[in-house]
């Protein structure tokens, strides 16, 4: 009976020393890559359904463009008309990231291999960051910081913003979000944006 006892206590002991090694060789495994994702509505009418997902340094240097619609970078051309960059055509399209990007100064073939078409139809989108930069190189450790901006209509943009580090563990980073103007009418266009370190 009494080495049954004795049996039983140091398998408990080795069960539970084993849940203890692996719940902290979880804790310590660091994050390997960001999913960013979000809720997209499509929107009536011109002057929306434009955004763009993109990555800083601590510097506040654009390290990759994950995403940016088509008609940002391309614009659209009618009839006649010559082509030119949306951004130029409707200054209020996704600025922020026009701004950090320096999009002024990429070339068309830059700006191709961030873009994508614009979704015609809604649902969730996810975009995924391997803490590479544009290059594909693998980036210094450090801080850095994901954006989400969305044109919401016109001049109504809203823009979600968070911080997290390389060395930072699996987890949510918290974002914050900044609005240019009101516009009840499109609000719907980006919800529940998520930015998931795994």
């Amino acid at each position: 009976m009494r080495l049954q006892k004795i049996i039983s206590v140091c398998f408990t002991v080795m069960l539970l020393s084993m849940i203890a090694v692996a719940q902290s060789s979880q804790k310590a495994a660091k994050a390997k890559t960001l999913e960013v994702s979000f809720n997209y509505q499509r929107q009536q009418g011109p002057g929306s359904n434009q955004y763009a997902v993109w990555i800083e340094n601590d510097k506040g240097e654009v390290v990759k463009t994950l995403f940016v619609t088509s008609f940002t970078t391309k614009g659209r051309v009618r009839g006649n008309e010559q082509p030119m960059r949306g951004y130029i055509k409707r200054p209020a399209c996704v600025p922020t990231w026009v701004k950090a990007a320096k999009a002024n100064d990429l070339s068309n073939q830059q700006l191709d291999a961030v873009t994508g078409a614009t979704p015609q139809s809604s649902g969730t989108q996810t975009f995924s960051w391997d803490f590479t930069d544009q290059q594909g190189k693998a980036v210094q450790k450090g801080t850095y910081k994901v954006f989400v901006e969305a044109t919401l209509f016109n001049a109504s943009t809203i823009t979600y913003s968070g911080t997290f580090s390389t060395k930072d563990k699996a987890g949510n980073v918290t974002l914050t979000s900044q609005l240019t103007e009101p516009d009840e009418k499109h609000k719907n266009m980006v919800t529940d944006v998520k930015a998931i370190l795994k």
